[in-house]
């Protein structure tokens, strides 16, 4: 595998690796904890890492379970997979089945919002409360031009494959901490994509952003949409970094109207990877929702 994490990035996130065979490739999860499940979803170019934190803060009193989407964190990252929506819903699905989870907080950051709410649309019973980090579960037409243009043929393949400029940005520009994240955070969060070969999904979420009809995943995502009025009355949280250049307040004000009984909690200073520009009050704020 190659995916052995060094002393540094374990002591950071110091969890056990466990592994669920899914369409013949293996799927990273994090299971810590016991009690009801919070249900961790990361989206692109981050990984379980991403939660370490509310890991470490939260496993005390709730099962935390984070996956890592394959293709992403220690998951296999097959050439040659559809690494569609439907994909990565089918594989949480699974995970979801495997585990016995029920009653199930579910925290969604990016690309984690579409592939949750879609196992939410398939489950609605197991699903009790939501949390929302800077994040999209619905058709939007918007599209920062620094991603879009990672999604040009050639262009896409070089850029974030070859020269790792999706992940290797995303971890000064998807923060507002001065200078960026820290070298070993930094670190924790690019070690998974070291590679031309370990960045396949990191390009294909870019491409698997559905922006007309012709997509391939604009069904799926149209359904997850059509979905949402089912959880307008579910506990839900939101915390939301205002300062993100990809999820900005336009998807916040969305949310407002599907999720209109939300307590919104807005980090004006806080950018994409709002769990790290925001982590002690998110925690404080975590804290009495979930009490």
């Amino acid at each position: 595998m190659g995916m052995e994490l060094d002393s540094e990035i374990r002591r950071l996130y110091p969890f056990q690796s466990r592994f669920l065979e899914t369409g013949g490739h293996r799927l990273h999860y994090v299971d810590e904890g016991k009690g009801e499940p919070l249900l961790l979803l990361h989206g692109n170019p981050t990984w379980s890492f991403y939660y370490r934190n509310l890991i470490r803060e939260f496993s005390p009193s709730f099962r935390c379970v984070a996956p890592d989407h394959i293709g992403c964190g220690l998951s296999d990252k097959p050439p040659d997979y559809p690494y569609r929506l439907s994909q990565h819903i089918d594989n949480l699905e699974a995970l979801a089945d495997h585990l016995g989870l029920e009653d199930i907080t579910l925290a969604v950051h990016d690309w984690g919002g579409a592939i949750g709410f879609g196992l939410a649309a398939r489950r609605p019973g197991r699903i009790k409360r939501l949390i929302l980090f800077n994040t999209a579960a619905f058709r939007s037409t918007r599209i920062p031009f620094r991603i879009n243009i990672c999604r040009l043929p050639g262009f896409g393949a070089l850029a974030i494959r070859g020269a790792n400029a999706f992940a290797g940005a995303a971890v000064r520009m998807a923060t507002t901490r001065p200078g960026g994240l820290p070298p070993e955070v930094r670190r924790g969060f690019l070690w998974p994509y070291r590679s031309w070969r370990d960045r396949v999904a990191t390009l294909r979420f870019v491409q698997d952003i559905p922006l007309n009809p012709s997509h391939p995943s604009w069904e799926t995502l149209v359904d997850i949409e059509k979905a949402l009025p089912t959880f307008r009355d579910r506990l839900a949280l939101i915390c939301w970094g205002g300062r993100d250049f990809c999820f900005n307040d336009s998807f916040l004000e969305r949310w407002k109207t599907k999720l209109p009984g939300a307590r919104v909690c807005r980090y004006a200073e806080a950018g994409h990877y709002v769990v790290e520009d925001a982590l002690p009050e998110i925690v404080a704020e975590m804290r009495a929702f979930l009490d």
